[in-house]
């Protein structure tokens, strides 16, 4: 379908792949189409790709914003115990991130950039 898609101008292709998005809804395909579009038609401009395309960028700005405060603790030489590390590594949310990174730069701890989560 993405192959037929490319050669088709987008008035006519736009609402075909937000159809196919729409009616596959949760079923676990909906998650294939969603890559075929995103990298078969990277060139796609639809709503569901630039969607897809800002999913990838976000996760991407978190991974390396987790990476710069585990990055912080080592140059520091800040053990980082295996369950701190796995809460740093599956955050997604860049202010929480920031905070943390904020943090590593004064923690005695790995464990006190998380202070005010714990006191909570």
């Amino acid at each position: 379908m993405t192959t037929v898609l490319r050669d088709t101008p987008h008035p006519i292709a736009d609402p075909i792949v937000e159809l196919i998005a729409q009616g596959l809804g949760k079923h676990p395909a909906a998650e294939l189409w969603r890559n075929l579009v995103a990298v078969d038609l990277s060139f796609y401009k639809s709503y569901i790709s630039e969607e897809i395309r800002d999913e990838g960028r976000a996760e991407g700005e978190a991974r390396r914003a987790s990476e710069d405060v585990l990055e912080f603790l080592e140059v520091r030489d800040i053990d980082v115990p295996e369950a701190v590390r796995e809460r740093i590594v599956s955050c997604d949310d860049p202010e929480t991130l920031r905070r943390w990174h904020r943090r590593a730069v004064i923690a005695p701890s790995a464990e006190q950039i998380f202070s005010d989560e714990q006191e909570k």
